[in-house]
């Protein structure tokens, strides 16, 4: 059975029963210790979105968090949805000029008070109890530094599938940084928690790139060996849409391949890049056909990575699984 997440959280009612609950002191009283976690929400152009979001997340209970939202200069209605949330529930609220994601993030992870710290899209939804159980995982397992876990994908709409994505469970138990970097188990970027100071002092986000998530990940496991994912904690409910950078292949993947070539002195280097152009080359032959014959010339190699993929050119997308 489908349901709708974005509606649960956005819905307006006369008495909306997270205000009440708040106004009732458990939540806000939580909130007011020292925080466990600071949760980093970057905000643009997500209008229709980022109340929901906002909303998920001051809904979390049994752990000690704060909320700190910076809009990157959206052009919507984002800063006025935001300033009224932040006068209702005392979260900090940063509104300026549009910077960047990269920019964004390491200007709120300098704000964080949090032992831990986790991001989040202003178009996703936080399912109850998602702080509580990852900070718990890293309280009780000292020697990790970050802990992953599992998304569910939700509609444009605010449809949520009831079942985890299978793609992101491949990499449960643990994660290396071999297998990260051969593009052989994923992560995905809403489903982190990490130890603030380290990352901190591994430099925060790689400003040389446009996406935040693959470089940082990269960068932590290469200096702090393999992290866990959790197969039970559900971290973010993801919404997929046209505006997701998942669906721009050629833009991303050639990125990939600039933020691998950090590590061009790794034994799996020339490795890495093969399976990364094998990866871009599925998708094209997938989603965008004539696109994936036109870089073929680029994408191909004899290796294994490849030539199983290869069969997909010619394969109709009906017929086809992502």
């Amino acid at each position: 059975m489908e349901y709708s997440v974005t509606n649960m959280f956005a819905q307006k009612m006369t008495e909306n029963v997270y205000v009440k609950a708040f106004a009732q002191g458990e939540e806000m009283e939580q909130r007011e210790l020292p925080p466990v976690v600071s949760v980093l929400l970057a905000s643009y152009n997500h209008e229709k979105y980022v109340e929901a979001a906002v909303r998920s997340v001051l809904s979390q209970k049994g752990v000690a968090f704060e909320l700190i939202v910076l809009d990157d200069g959206s052009k919507d209605k984002s800063p006025e949805i935001l300033e009224k949330l932040a006068e209702e529930f005392k979260f900090r609220y940063i509104h300026r000029e549009n910077k960047g994601v990269i920019a964004t993030l390491n200007e709120m992870l300098e704000l964080a008070r949090g032992k831990y710290f986790c991001t989040f899209s202003s178009d996703d939804i936080m399912p109850p109890d998602r702080l509580k159980k990852q900070s718990d995982y890293l309280l009780s397992h000292p020697n990790a530094v970050a802990c992953f876990g599992q998304v569910k994908p939700m509609s444009e709409d605010g449809i949520a599938s009831e079942n985890l994505d299978p793609a992101f469970l491949k990499s449960v138990p643990e994660i290396s940084f071999d297998e990260f970097f051969l593009g052989l188990k994923p992560l995905h970027g809403c489903a982190e928690m990490f130890v603030t100071d380290v990352v901190r002092r591994l430099g925060g986000y790689d400003s040389r790139f446009f996406f935040e998530d693959y470089p940082l990940y990269l960068k932590v496991l290469y200096e702090c060996g393999p992290q866990p994912v959790l197969p039970d904690v559900v971290c973010c409910h993801y919404r997929e849409h046209g505006d997701n950078m998942h669906a721009n292949h050629n833009r991303m993947y050639s990125e990939i391949l600039r933020i691998v070539e950090l590590y061009k002195d790794h034994k799996l280097y020339s490795q890495a890049v093969r399976n990364w152009k094998a990866n871009w080359f599925s998708s094209l032959a997938y989603s965008q056909k004539g696109e994936a014959l036109k870089r073929l010339p680029q994408l191909a190699s004899f290796s294994s990575a490849f030539l199983k993929r290869l069969p997909k050119l010619f394969i109709p997308r009906s017929l086809l699984k992502r």
